[in-house]
Protein backbone atom coordinates (compact mmCIF):
# COMPACT_ATOMS: atom_id res chain seq x y z
CA UNK A 1 0.00 0.00 0.00
CA UNK A 2 3.05 2.33 0.87
CA UNK A 3 3.72 1.78 -3.21
CA UNK A 4 0.26 2.62 -4.18
CA UNK A 5 0.60 5.81 -2.21
CA UNK A 6 3.96 6.95 -3.37
CA UNK A 7 2.82 6.31 -7.37
CA UNK A 8 0.01 8.69 -6.24
CA UNK A 9 2.06 11.22 -4.75
CA UNK A 10 4.12 11.25 -8.12
CA UNK A 11 1.03 11.99 -10.28
CA UNK A 12 -0.65 14.42 -7.13
CA UNK A 13 2.62 16.66 -7.50
CA UNK A 14 2.32 16.69 -11.51
CA UNK A 15 -1.39 17.90 -11.05
CA UNK A 16 0.15 20.50 -8.54
CA UNK A 17 2.10 21.88 -10.95
CA UNK A 18 -0.62 22.14 -13.45
CA UNK A 19 -2.47 24.17 -10.55
CA UNK A 20 0.37 26.33 -9.47
CA UNK A 21 -0.21 27.66 -13.43
CA UNK A 22 -3.29 29.48 -12.66
CA UNK A 23 -4.53 32.39 -10.30
CA UNK A 24 -7.77 31.19 -10.06
CA UNK A 25 -9.10 27.34 -9.86
CA UNK A 26 -12.96 26.31 -10.10
CA UNK A 27 -13.79 23.72 -7.63
CA UNK A 28 -16.85 20.98 -8.29
CA UNK A 29 -17.53 18.87 -5.86
CA UNK A 30 -20.04 16.32 -4.12
CA UNK A 31 -22.79 17.27 -1.73
CA UNK A 32 -22.37 14.50 0.69
CA UNK A 33 -19.75 14.91 4.01
CA UNK A 34 -16.37 13.22 1.88
CA UNK A 35 -17.62 16.01 -1.04
CA UNK A 36 -17.60 18.64 1.55
CA UNK A 37 -14.25 17.41 3.22
CA UNK A 38 -12.83 17.25 -0.33
CA UNK A 39 -13.60 20.54 -1.31
CA UNK A 40 -12.44 21.97 2.41
CA UNK A 41 -8.68 20.01 2.25
CA UNK A 42 -8.44 21.91 -1.58
CA UNK A 43 -9.82 25.17 -0.59
CA UNK A 44 -7.28 25.43 2.25
CA UNK A 45 -4.51 24.10 0.53
CA UNK A 46 -5.27 26.90 -2.36
CA UNK A 47 -5.29 29.79 0.04
CA UNK A 48 -2.41 28.89 1.48
CA UNK A 49 -0.82 28.19 -1.56
CA UNK A 50 -2.00 31.83 -3.13
CA UNK A 51 -4.34 30.36 -5.40
CA UNK A 52 -7.86 32.00 -5.58
CA UNK A 53 -10.63 30.09 -5.92
CA UNK A 54 -14.62 29.39 -6.49
CA UNK A 55 -16.88 26.29 -5.79
CA UNK A 56 -20.00 24.50 -6.62
CA UNK A 57 -21.54 21.51 -5.22
CA UNK A 58 -23.71 19.71 -7.18
CA UNK A 59 -26.22 16.30 -6.31
CA UNK A 60 -24.67 14.37 -9.62
CA UNK A 61 -22.53 15.24 -12.69
CA UNK A 62 -24.08 14.78 -15.84
CA UNK A 63 -23.92 16.44 -19.53
CA UNK A 64 -25.85 19.41 -18.78
CA UNK A 65 -23.36 20.67 -15.54
CA UNK A 66 -20.43 20.10 -17.45
CA UNK A 67 -21.54 22.15 -20.80
CA UNK A 68 -22.53 24.62 -18.18
CA UNK A 69 -18.83 24.50 -16.76
CA UNK A 70 -17.47 24.67 -20.32
CA UNK A 71 -19.24 27.75 -21.70
CA UNK A 72 -18.00 29.40 -18.67
CA UNK A 73 -14.40 29.09 -19.23
CA UNK A 74 -12.59 28.75 -15.96
CA UNK A 75 -8.79 28.58 -16.31
CA UNK A 76 -9.17 24.94 -13.92
CA UNK A 77 -11.82 22.97 -12.50
CA UNK A 78 -10.66 20.69 -9.99
CA UNK A 79 -13.75 18.08 -9.74
CA UNK A 80 -13.12 16.36 -5.98
CA UNK A 81 -15.24 13.57 -4.52
CA UNK A 82 -16.69 13.24 -8.50
CA UNK A 83 -15.58 13.57 -12.13
CA UNK A 84 -14.34 9.12 -12.67
CA UNK A 85 -17.70 8.66 -14.02
CA UNK A 86 -17.96 11.31 -16.49
CA UNK A 87 -14.12 11.45 -17.61
CA UNK A 88 -15.39 11.37 -21.69
CA UNK A 89 -18.00 14.21 -21.27
CA UNK A 90 -14.98 15.86 -19.52
CA UNK A 91 -12.26 15.28 -21.90
CA UNK A 92 -14.39 16.19 -24.85
CA UNK A 93 -15.56 19.53 -23.27
CA UNK A 94 -12.52 20.76 -23.64
CA UNK A 95 -12.48 21.67 -19.64
CA UNK A 96 -9.03 22.18 -18.86
CA UNK A 97 -9.53 19.89 -15.62
CA UNK A 98 -8.25 17.64 -12.59
CA UNK A 99 -10.39 15.01 -11.28
CA UNK A 100 -9.75 14.03 -8.02
CA UNK A 101 -11.92 11.07 -6.67
CA UNK A 102 -12.42 7.36 -5.89
CA UNK A 103 -15.24 6.57 -7.62
CA UNK A 104 -14.87 3.65 -10.78
CA UNK A 105 -13.25 5.11 -13.65
CA UNK A 106 -14.15 5.42 -16.99
CA UNK A 107 -12.46 6.81 -19.89
CA UNK A 108 -8.88 8.97 -19.14
CA UNK A 109 -7.98 12.40 -18.77
CA UNK A 110 -4.66 13.59 -18.23
CA UNK A 111 -5.10 14.88 -14.77
CA UNK A 112 -6.90 12.35 -13.10
CA UNK A 113 -6.05 11.16 -9.37
CA UNK A 114 -7.91 8.17 -8.63
CA UNK A 115 -7.13 5.07 -6.03
CA UNK A 116 -8.46 2.19 -8.89
CA UNK A 117 -5.77 3.50 -11.39
CA UNK A 118 -2.95 2.99 -8.83
CA UNK A 119 -4.53 -0.56 -7.57
CA UNK A 120 -6.30 0.34 -4.60
CA UNK A 121 -10.05 -0.25 -3.93
CA UNK A 122 -12.00 3.30 -3.75
CA UNK A 123 -14.35 1.85 -1.66
CA UNK A 124 -12.98 1.01 1.75
CA UNK A 125 -9.11 1.96 0.98
CA UNK A 126 -9.22 5.69 -0.03
CA UNK A 127 -12.35 8.21 -0.01
CA UNK A 128 -12.25 11.27 -1.97
CA UNK A 129 -11.19 13.18 0.60
CA UNK A 130 -8.25 11.29 0.84
CA UNK A 131 -7.56 11.30 -2.71
CA UNK A 132 -8.01 15.15 -2.36
CA UNK A 133 -5.37 15.27 0.94
CA UNK A 134 -2.61 13.32 -1.61
CA UNK A 135 -3.49 16.23 -3.78
CA UNK A 136 -3.35 19.03 -1.30
CA UNK A 137 -0.13 17.88 0.13
CA UNK A 138 1.34 17.67 -3.32
CA UNK A 139 0.88 21.58 -2.90
CA UNK A 140 2.35 22.23 0.35
CA UNK A 141 3.04 20.55 4.12
CA UNK A 142 -0.94 20.12 4.72
CA UNK A 143 -0.64 17.04 7.28
CA UNK A 144 -3.06 19.18 9.56
CA UNK A 145 -5.89 18.42 7.04
CA UNK A 146 -5.76 14.67 8.12
CA UNK A 147 -8.41 15.18 10.25
CA UNK A 148 -10.94 16.15 7.53
CA UNK A 149 -9.80 13.51 4.84
CA UNK A 150 -10.68 10.87 8.08
CA UNK A 151 -13.52 13.00 8.35
CA UNK A 152 -14.64 12.39 4.77
CA UNK A 153 -13.45 8.49 4.80
CA UNK A 154 -16.10 7.99 8.14
CA UNK A 155 -18.73 9.94 5.60
CA UNK A 156 -18.69 7.10 3.18
CA UNK A 157 -18.39 4.79 5.36
CA UNK A 158 -15.06 3.49 4.50
CA UNK A 159 -14.57 1.60 7.64
CA UNK A 160 -17.53 -1.29 7.27
CA UNK A 161 -15.64 -3.35 5.67
CA UNK A 162 -13.24 -4.54 8.50
CA UNK A 163 -14.71 -2.56 11.57
CA UNK A 164 -12.16 -0.12 10.86
CA UNK A 165 -9.81 2.48 8.33
CA UNK A 166 -7.47 0.25 5.83
CA UNK A 167 -5.24 0.53 3.01
CA UNK A 168 -4.31 3.97 2.18
CA UNK A 169 -6.77 5.94 4.65
CA UNK A 170 -5.00 4.18 7.27
CA UNK A 171 -1.67 6.10 5.85
CA UNK A 172 -3.49 8.96 5.84
CA UNK A 173 -5.21 8.21 9.53
CA UNK A 174 -0.62 7.73 10.52
CA UNK A 175 0.38 11.02 9.22
CA UNK A 176 -2.64 12.65 11.31
CA UNK A 177 -1.46 11.25 14.34
CA UNK A 178 2.17 11.83 14.25
CA UNK A 179 0.95 15.46 13.81
CA UNK A 180 -1.19 15.37 16.14
CA UNK A 181 -4.67 16.24 14.82
CA UNK A 182 -5.84 12.80 15.05
CA UNK A 183 -5.91 9.91 17.87
CA UNK A 184 -8.09 6.41 17.46
CA UNK A 185 -9.15 4.04 20.12
CA UNK A 186 -11.62 1.41 20.77
CA UNK A 187 -14.94 2.63 22.17
CA UNK A 188 -19.03 1.77 21.90
CA UNK A 189 -19.92 2.95 18.34
CA UNK A 190 -23.19 4.22 18.61
CA UNK A 191 -23.61 7.64 17.27
CA UNK A 192 -23.87 10.81 19.77
CA UNK A 193 -20.77 10.12 22.05
CA UNK A 194 -19.62 13.09 22.58
CA UNK A 195 -23.31 15.20 22.35
CA UNK A 196 -25.99 13.05 23.57
CA UNK A 197 -26.56 12.09 26.97
CA UNK A 198 -25.99 8.25 27.96
CA UNK A 199 -29.52 7.33 27.57
CA UNK A 200 -30.21 8.79 24.53
CA UNK A 201 -27.91 7.41 22.89
CA UNK A 202 -29.34 3.69 23.52
CA UNK A 203 -32.72 5.23 23.04
CA UNK A 204 -31.37 6.48 18.93
CA UNK A 205 -29.32 3.19 18.38
CA UNK A 206 -30.43 2.30 15.08
CA UNK A 207 -26.97 -0.05 13.74
CA UNK A 208 -27.52 -1.77 15.85
CA UNK A 209 -31.19 -1.71 16.47
CA UNK A 210 -31.76 -2.38 19.55
CA UNK A 211 -34.61 -4.29 20.20
CA UNK A 212 -37.12 -2.87 23.09
CA UNK A 213 -34.43 -0.18 23.68
CA UNK A 214 -34.03 1.88 20.41
CA UNK A 215 -36.82 4.74 20.62
CA UNK A 216 -37.90 3.43 24.29
CA UNK A 217 -36.53 6.26 26.48
CA UNK A 218 -37.64 4.68 29.67
CA UNK A 219 -36.91 0.79 28.95
CA UNK A 220 -33.06 2.93 27.94
CA UNK A 221 -33.23 4.56 31.40
CA UNK A 222 -34.09 1.73 33.29
CA UNK A 223 -31.52 -0.30 31.36
CA UNK A 224 -28.94 2.25 32.99
CA UNK A 225 -30.10 2.11 36.43
CA UNK A 226 -29.36 -1.20 36.44
CA UNK A 227 -26.14 -0.93 35.51
CA UNK A 228 -25.75 1.32 38.48
CA UNK A 229 -24.96 3.93 36.37
CA UNK A 230 -25.35 8.10 37.39
CA UNK A 231 -26.30 9.66 34.54
CA UNK A 232 -26.94 12.93 35.52
CA UNK A 233 -24.35 15.75 37.74
CA UNK A 234 -23.44 19.32 37.60
CA UNK A 235 -26.69 20.29 36.47
CA UNK A 236 -26.76 18.85 33.43
CA UNK A 237 -26.89 15.14 31.81
CA UNK A 238 -23.55 12.97 31.50
CA UNK A 239 -22.28 12.62 28.27
CA UNK A 240 -20.77 9.05 27.25
CA UNK A 241 -17.14 11.22 27.60
CA UNK A 242 -18.30 11.75 30.98
CA UNK A 243 -18.20 8.56 32.32
CA UNK A 244 -15.41 6.51 33.96
CA UNK A 245 -13.69 3.84 32.34
CA UNK A 246 -15.41 0.74 34.38
CA UNK A 247 -18.91 2.66 34.01
CA UNK A 248 -18.44 2.39 30.54
CA UNK A 249 -17.24 -1.19 30.59
CA UNK A 250 -20.78 -1.88 32.20
CA UNK A 251 -22.36 -0.71 29.78
CA UNK A 252 -21.02 -1.99 27.23
CA UNK A 253 -21.06 -6.08 28.78
CA UNK A 254 -24.89 -5.74 29.57
CA UNK A 255 -25.38 -4.56 25.98
CA UNK A 256 -23.94 -7.63 24.52
CA UNK A 257 -25.61 -9.64 26.93
CA UNK A 258 -29.04 -7.61 26.10
CA UNK A 259 -28.69 -8.27 21.98
CA UNK A 260 -27.62 -11.87 23.11
CA UNK A 261 -30.55 -12.35 25.41
CA UNK A 262 -32.22 -10.63 22.51
CA UNK A 263 -31.64 -13.21 19.92
CA UNK A 264 -29.13 -10.36 17.52
CA UNK A 265 -26.88 -12.24 15.05
CA UNK A 266 -23.65 -11.86 15.69
CA UNK A 267 -22.38 -9.33 12.60
CA UNK A 268 -24.97 -6.72 14.68
CA UNK A 269 -23.49 -7.16 17.80
CA UNK A 270 -19.98 -6.56 16.72
CA UNK A 271 -20.83 -3.38 15.56
CA UNK A 272 -21.70 -1.97 18.89
CA UNK A 273 -17.81 -1.69 19.77
CA UNK A 274 -14.71 -0.88 17.34
CA UNK A 275 -12.67 1.89 16.57
CA UNK A 276 -13.39 5.46 16.72
CA UNK A 277 -11.40 8.98 15.28
CA UNK A 278 -10.85 11.62 17.09
CA UNK A 279 -9.64 15.23 16.16
CA UNK A 280 -7.68 16.85 18.70
CA UNK A 281 -7.94 20.10 17.40
CA UNK A 282 -11.65 20.10 18.56
CA UNK A 283 -13.40 21.16 21.97
CA UNK A 284 -14.53 17.95 23.67
CA UNK A 285 -18.16 17.89 23.57
CA UNK A 286 -18.82 19.18 20.20
CA UNK A 287 -19.86 17.49 17.22
CA UNK A 288 -16.78 18.20 15.50
CA UNK A 289 -14.71 15.81 18.31
CA UNK A 290 -15.46 12.59 16.70
CA UNK A 291 -15.39 11.63 12.94
CA UNK A 292 -18.64 9.75 12.31
CA UNK A 293 -20.85 13.06 14.14
CA UNK A 294 -18.61 15.37 12.25
CA UNK A 295 -19.80 13.67 9.22
CA UNK A 296 -23.36 13.63 10.19
CA UNK A 297 -23.25 17.52 10.70
CA UNK A 298 -21.84 17.81 7.30
CA UNK A 299 -24.20 16.12 5.87
CA UNK A 300 -26.90 18.01 6.97
CA UNK A 301 -25.55 20.79 5.54
CA UNK A 302 -24.82 20.35 1.76
CA UNK A 303 -27.93 17.61 1.50
CA UNK A 304 -30.31 20.76 2.22
CA UNK A 305 -28.94 23.26 -0.23
CA UNK A 306 -26.76 24.93 2.44
CA UNK A 307 -22.81 23.35 1.49
CA UNK A 308 -21.60 27.07 1.53
CA UNK A 309 -21.92 26.40 5.50
CA UNK A 310 -20.73 23.19 5.69
CA UNK A 311 -17.85 24.14 3.66
CA UNK A 312 -17.60 27.19 6.14
CA UNK A 313 -17.26 24.52 8.97
CA UNK A 314 -14.47 22.56 7.23
CA UNK A 315 -12.32 25.80 7.05
CA UNK A 316 -12.41 26.36 10.87
CA UNK A 317 -15.64 28.92 10.90
CA UNK A 318 -17.03 27.93 14.83
CA UNK A 319 -19.38 30.88 14.86
CA UNK A 320 -22.05 31.61 12.73
CA UNK A 321 -21.51 28.83 10.64
CA UNK A 322 -21.28 26.09 13.13
CA UNK A 323 -24.69 27.55 14.80
CA UNK A 324 -26.35 26.94 11.45
CA UNK A 325 -24.99 23.80 10.88
CA UNK A 326 -26.35 22.75 14.26
CA UNK A 327 -29.46 23.62 13.69
CA UNK A 328 -29.74 22.33 10.27
CA UNK A 329 -28.31 18.70 12.03
CA UNK A 330 -31.39 18.68 14.51
CA UNK A 331 -33.68 18.60 11.38
CA UNK A 332 -31.42 16.21 9.62
CA UNK A 333 -31.82 13.86 12.26
CA UNK A 334 -35.48 14.60 12.36
CA UNK A 335 -35.58 13.39 8.53
CA UNK A 336 -33.60 10.31 8.93
CA UNK A 337 -36.12 9.21 11.46
CA UNK A 338 -38.65 9.80 9.67
CA UNK A 339 -37.50 7.97 6.77
CA UNK A 340 -36.95 5.04 8.54
CA UNK A 341 -39.91 5.04 10.12
CA UNK A 342 -41.43 5.77 6.82
CA UNK A 343 -39.67 2.10 5.46
CA UNK A 344 -41.05 0.33 8.70
CA UNK A 345 -44.25 0.90 7.38
CA UNK A 346 -44.60 0.60 4.16
CA UNK A 347 -42.51 -2.56 3.97
CA UNK A 348 -39.81 -3.66 1.43
CA UNK A 349 -40.41 -5.47 -1.97
CA UNK A 350 -38.61 -8.20 -3.01
CA UNK A 351 -37.74 -9.23 -6.17
CA UNK A 352 -35.29 -12.25 -6.92
CA UNK A 353 -31.59 -10.94 -6.95
CA UNK A 354 -33.01 -7.61 -4.70
CA UNK A 355 -34.80 -5.84 -2.52
CA UNK A 356 -36.27 -2.11 -3.10
CA UNK A 357 -38.34 0.51 -1.44
CA UNK A 358 -40.04 3.29 -3.56
CA UNK A 359 -40.13 6.74 -1.03
CA UNK A 360 -41.65 8.47 -4.13
CA UNK A 361 -41.60 12.21 -2.37
CA UNK A 362 -41.85 11.29 0.94
CA UNK A 363 -37.95 11.23 1.77
CA UNK A 364 -35.84 13.97 0.35
CA UNK A 365 -33.69 12.46 -2.87
CA UNK A 366 -30.24 13.57 -0.89
CA UNK A 367 -30.89 11.26 2.21
CA UNK A 368 -32.80 8.67 0.26
CA UNK A 369 -29.33 6.70 -0.09
CA UNK A 370 -28.92 7.64 3.42
CA UNK A 371 -31.74 6.06 4.70
CA UNK A 372 -30.89 3.16 2.23
CA UNK A 373 -28.31 2.43 4.28
CA UNK A 374 -30.13 2.37 7.67
CA UNK A 375 -32.60 0.03 6.81
CA UNK A 376 -30.06 -2.13 6.72
CA UNK A 377 -30.98 -2.31 10.38
CA UNK A 378 -34.56 -3.31 10.01
CA UNK A 379 -35.11 -5.82 7.33
CA UNK A 380 -34.53 -9.58 8.01
CA UNK A 381 -32.54 -10.68 4.75
CA UNK A 382 -29.32 -9.70 4.11
CA UNK A 383 -28.74 -11.73 1.05
CA UNK A 384 -30.08 -9.20 -1.43
CA UNK A 385 -28.88 -5.32 -1.94
CA UNK A 386 -31.54 -2.52 -1.23
CA UNK A 387 -32.40 -0.50 -3.39
CA UNK A 388 -34.33 2.93 -3.04
CA UNK A 389 -36.38 5.29 -5.44
CA UNK A 390 -37.11 8.76 -4.45
CA UNK A 391 -38.71 11.38 -6.75
CA UNK A 392 -36.41 14.50 -8.04
CA UNK A 393 -37.76 17.06 -10.29
CA UNK A 394 -35.21 15.78 -13.44
CA UNK A 395 -36.37 12.16 -13.29
CA UNK A 396 -36.44 9.16 -10.02
CA UNK A 397 -32.88 9.06 -7.91
CA UNK A 398 -32.01 5.72 -7.34
CA UNK A 399 -29.59 4.67 -4.27
CA UNK A 400 -28.06 0.93 -3.74
CA UNK A 401 -26.40 -0.43 -1.32
CA UNK A 402 -25.17 -3.95 -0.74
CA UNK A 403 -22.61 -6.15 1.98
CA UNK A 404 -19.38 -7.68 1.67
CA UNK A 405 -20.78 -11.09 1.66
CA UNK A 406 -22.53 -10.18 -1.94
CA UNK A 407 -19.46 -8.13 -3.01
CA UNK A 408 -17.71 -11.47 -2.10
CA UNK A 409 -20.29 -13.20 -4.46
CA UNK A 410 -19.74 -11.07 -7.88
CA UNK A 411 -22.14 -8.07 -7.10
CA UNK A 412 -20.93 -4.75 -8.44
CA UNK A 413 -23.63 -1.97 -7.85
CA UNK A 414 -21.60 0.36 -9.96
CA UNK A 415 -21.26 -1.58 -12.80
CA UNK A 416 -24.85 -2.49 -12.63
CA UNK A 417 -26.38 0.75 -12.04
CA UNK A 418 -24.00 2.09 -14.93
CA UNK A 419 -25.10 -0.04 -17.47
CA UNK A 420 -28.86 -0.81 -16.46
CA UNK A 421 -29.78 3.20 -16.09
CA UNK A 422 -27.84 3.99 -19.42
CA UNK A 423 -30.23 1.54 -20.81
CA UNK A 424 -33.00 3.25 -19.76
CA UNK A 425 -31.91 6.79 -20.96
CA UNK A 426 -30.59 7.78 -17.56
CA UNK A 427 -27.27 7.66 -16.17
CA UNK A 428 -25.22 6.06 -12.57
CA UNK A 429 -22.46 4.88 -11.24
CA UNK A 430 -20.50 4.98 -7.43
CA UNK A 431 -18.73 2.20 -6.21
CA UNK A 432 -18.91 -1.56 -6.08
CA UNK A 433 -20.84 -2.30 -2.95
CA UNK A 434 -22.64 1.65 -2.70
CA UNK A 435 -24.17 3.33 -6.44
CA UNK A 436 -26.56 5.91 -6.87
CA UNK A 437 -28.16 6.65 -10.48
CA UNK A 438 -30.84 8.92 -12.15
CA UNK A 439 -34.27 7.86 -14.91
CA UNK A 440 -36.77 8.99 -16.55
CA UNK A 441 -40.34 8.75 -14.32
CA UNK A 442 -41.69 6.44 -16.93
CA UNK A 443 -38.53 4.25 -17.12
CA UNK A 444 -39.00 3.09 -13.39
CA UNK A 445 -40.23 -0.16 -13.82
CA UNK A 446 -38.35 -1.22 -16.85
CA UNK A 447 -35.10 -0.15 -14.78
CA UNK A 448 -36.00 -2.39 -11.56
CA UNK A 449 -36.66 -5.76 -13.99
CA UNK A 450 -32.91 -4.87 -15.86
CA UNK A 451 -31.43 -4.07 -12.43
CA UNK A 452 -32.94 -7.45 -11.29
CA UNK A 453 -31.57 -9.44 -14.25
CA UNK A 454 -28.17 -7.93 -14.00
CA UNK A 455 -27.40 -8.53 -10.58
CA UNK A 456 -28.57 -11.82 -11.13
CA UNK A 457 -25.75 -12.50 -13.72
CA UNK A 458 -23.60 -10.98 -11.81
CA UNK A 459 -23.86 -13.12 -8.75
CA UNK A 460 -24.14 -16.71 -11.26
CA UNK A 461 -21.26 -15.62 -12.96
CA UNK A 462 -18.66 -15.71 -9.56
CA UNK A 463 -20.50 -19.21 -9.18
Amino acid sequence: MLTIMQKMRDHASKCAEEIKKHSCVHVVSHIDADGLTSAGIICSALERSGVEYSTRFVKQLDDAIIAELADQNHELVIFTDLGSGMLESIESSGINAIVSDHHQPRGEIKYHLNPHIFGANGSYELSGSGTTYILASALGDNRDLADLAIVGAMGDLQHLKKGYLTGINRIILEEGVSCGVLRFEKDLLLFGKQTRPVFKLLQFASDPYLPGLTGNEDACIEFLHKQGIRFSGDERWRLWIDLEQDEKQRIVSALVQYCLNAGLPPYKIQRLVGEVYILLKEREGTEMRDASEYSTLLNATARYNHADIGLAVCMGDRGDAYDKARKLLGEHRQNLVNGLMFVKEQGITKLTNLQYFDAGSNIRETIVGIIAGMSTSIVQDRSLPIIAFANTDDGVKISARGTQDLIRKGLNLSEALAKTSAEVGGAGGGHDIAAGATIPHDRKEEFIQKLDAMIGTQIRKRK
